[in-house]
């Protein structure tokens, strides 16, 4: 059975730092034909696309999170990260990590609260 369960939010202050975690089931990022995705949905808006690493280790970020936000794996633990630092109160979402195949896999999202 492919799964992800996503871990490793929390409440932070402005200018702090978290690193989210994806662990995968069922399937191996590295041999995967898929990259994988981090998304995240803030209270009351729609989905923003953040950040993908390619199966062959290609990393792609949006404009926006380049500079604060880096993802990575770890294939023996065949688990995805997304180090966030110099968080911002509007970096306060739900977090999920996805595999965008034709059956689509989502991790059950981990909230990031920023706040002081």
């Amino acid at each position: 059975q492919v799964q992800l369960v996503d871990s490793g939010g929390g409440l932070v202050q402005p200018g702090g730092s978290l690193r989210l975690s994806c662990s995968a089931s069922g399937f191996t990022f590295s041999t995967s034909a898929w990259g994988m995705h981090w998304v995240r949905q803030a209270p009351g808006k729609g989905l923003e696309w953040l950040s993908s690493i390619d199966p062959d280790g290609t990393t792609y970020y949006s404009d926006s999170m380049k500079g604060r936000f880096a993802i990575s794996r770890d294939d023996a633990k065949n688990t995805l990260y997304l180090q966030m630092n110099n968080l911002k109160p509007e970096d306060t979402a739900v977090y999920y990590c996805v595999r965008f195949s034709g059956d689509d896999v989502w991790g059950q999202g981990t909230r990031v609260t920023v706040s002081s």
